[in-house]
C-alpha cells in the first residue's frame, strides 16, 4: 500500500517508549545525538515562504525534547508533549528556551489529543508548525490529523521525519561482513520484536497514513502543497540537513545508540536476565563487530565504524 492508498491498517498503541523511566528517558537523550540545525532552517524556511508564522511551535512524540529544544530558536513559544511521562520529567530536566527566552513548556499528551488533556488545553488555531521527529510512526494517524488540524492555525505547518537503520559504510574494515552481522541482527535478534512503526520508518513513511489517504479523510489539509524530500545512502553528506549522515564511531556510541531502539528494548523486557551481560543482544552483536575488524587488522582499543542512515522529511499545509 503506497501513501496515495486508502490507509485501513489497524492501529496498535505504542507501549515501550511510553513505559520510559526518567533513567530511560536520560539514558536515550545521552545516546540520541539530535538533528543539525541545517534540518531546522530548512523546516522553517519552507514553512515561512508558504506564509507560515514563528509565534507557536508544537513538538509531538518530543521525547527528552531534542527537536523541541531545536526549534526553539526560532519560535517565540515552544511547547513539547509526549505520553510518557519518564520522558516529559527528563525533557524538564533539560529544558530549554524559545527565542523570546520563554521556558519550553513540556507535558504529558498523546499525539492524538495534542494537549486537549491539558490545563489549559492547548487551543484551537493557536500553532504555527507541528513537528514530529522520529515519532509519527507510533501515532494513530487517523486521531492525529484531525486534531492537527483543530490547533493549527490557517495556514500552518506540519512537518514530520524520520530515519532509516543504520548502513555500514565501504571505508570500513572488513564492512561487508560487518553489515551482514548488522542485518542478521535487525532480520533474527530483534526482527520479531519489531512493531509496525519500526517498519514504517525503515521504509522512511513511503505507508505513512496522510490526511487524504485515511478511510475518513481530513479536508482541512491541502495535498496540492505536499512535500516529500529523501537523502539516501548515495546522496553527499552536504546535502543532507540531518546531520546524520557518514560518521564514523567508536563501539560504546553505536552499543547505547542501539541500545536505545524500541525493538531492543523489547528484547531486553522479555530477557531480563541477559540485560547487562555478555548475553545481552547489543553486546553479542558489538563482540562480532570487533572480532570482525580485528580480522581485517584493526588493533584492538582502535575499533570504530563509519556508517549513515538514510532520511525522509514530509511537510504539508492547513489551507488557509
Amino acid at each position: 500500500m503506497s501513501s496515495s492508498a486508502s490507509s485501513t491498517k489497524p492501529f496498535t498503541a505504542e507501549q515501550t517508549f511510553k513505559a520510559y523511566t526518567l533513567e530511560q528517558g536520560i539514558e536515550y537523550a545521552q545516546a540520541r545525538t539530535g538533528y543539525h540545525k541545517n534540518l531546522y532552517q530548512l523546516i522553517v524556511d519552507h514553512h515561512t515562504s508558504t506564509g507560515g508564522q514563528l509565534d507557536t511551535a508544537l513538538d509531538v512524540g518530543c521525547g527528552p525534547g531534542i527537536a523541541a529544544r531545536g526549534l526553539a530558536p526560532h519560535f517565540a513559544h515552544v511547547i513539547g508533549l509526549d505520553p510518557s511521562e519518564g520522558m516529559i520529567a527528563t525533557a524538564r530536566s533539560l529544558g530549554g528556551v524559545s527565542k523570546s527566552s520563554e521556558p519550553i513548556r513540556f507535558e504529558v499528551s498523546t499525539a492524538e489529543g495534542l494537549g486537549s488533556n491539558l490545563s489549559p488545553p492547548i487551543p484551537n488555531g493557536s500553532v504555527d508548525l507541528i513537528t514530529a521527529a522520529t515519532a509519527a510512526h507510533w501515532f494513530d494517524m487517523s486521531g492525529f490529523w484531525p486534531r492537527a488540524a483543530q490547533v493549527l492555525k490557517p495556514g500552518g505547518t506540519v512537518a514530520v521525519w524520520t530515519t532509516s537503520a543504520l548502513y555500514i559504510h565501504p571505508s570500513t574494515p572488513n564492512y561487508a561482513a560487518v553489515q551482514k552481522a548488522l542485518d542478521e541482527f535487525k532480520e533474527h535478534d530483534i526482527g520479531p520484536y519489531r512493531g509496525e512503526g519500526n517498519r514504517l520508518a525503515r521504509e522512511l513513511y513511503l505507508d505513512l497514513p496522510l490526511p487524504w489517504t485515511l478511510e475518513q479523510p481530513v479536508s482541512d489539509f491541502d495535498e496540492s502543497t505536499f512535500f516529500r524530500k529523501e537523502w539516501k545512502r548515495d546522496n553527499s553528506d552536504d546535502s543532507n540537513p540531518f546531520g546524520l549522515g557518514l560518521r564514523t564511531s567508536n563501539l560504546d556510541a553505536i552499543e547505547k545508540r542501539l541500545g536505545t531502539g524500541s525493538p531492543v528494548t523489547r528484547w531486553r523486557e522479555a530477557h531480563p536476565d541477559a540485560v547487562g551481560t555478555e548475553r545481552d543482544v547489543v553486546r553479542v552483536l558489538r563482540r562480532k563487530i570487533e572480532r570482525l575488524l580485528h580480522e581485517a587488522g584493526v588493533e584492538e582499543g582502535k575499533e570504530v565504524v563509519t556508517g549513515g542512515v538514510e532520511s525522509v522529511l514530509l511537510m504539508i499545509k492547513k489551507k488557509s
